[in-house]
């Protein structure tokens, strides 16, 4: 996805967020952690790598909903298509992941894609194509 400083940007949480996803934006109820850290599953990253982070709901979160959002991308054409792929982690407890697009011009944000309880306590893979006209967040 192409924002206005650069284009594909790699996110792996191993120093900070990334660029996708400004600091301010991790709203409460996300944290980043590792395997390491004692919270439970996961142990390890989607590579099995113990000590590699990730963004994970904290404990206290169980009932409600805490949300991430990226910066703004510009549109998409035939030249500049969107993918995001990324790993994501369902547990029992964990109920819906969901992802959202939220064009310039609406208030109101779209769901694109959702996952709930199925294949729960392992790593996933997903990979989202997005087209849109105006300037978006997801």
């Amino acid at each position: 996805c192409f924002n206005s400083g650069s284009s594909r940007d790699k996110c792996d949480f191993e120093t900070n967020l990334c660029k996708a996803l400004p600091e301010f934006n991790l709203h409460p109820g996300w944290i980043r952690r590792n395997g390491q850290s004692g919270m439970g599953p996961p142990y390890s990253d989607h590579n099995g790598n113990e000590s590699a982070y990730f963004l994970s709901l904290s404990p206290e979160m169980q009932s409600s909903s805490a949300g991430l959002r990226t910066n703004v991308f510009l549109p998409t054409d035939e030249e500049h298509i969107c993918q995001i792929r990324f790993h994501y982690w369902v547990s029992e407890m964990s109920g819906t992941l969901m992802v959202g697009l939220q064009k310039r011009s609406e208030d109101t944000v779209t769901n694109i894609w959702q996952v709930s309880g199925e294949l729960q306590n392992q790593w996933n893979v997903n990979t989202i194509t997005i087209s849109s006209t105006e300037k978006y967040e997801v």
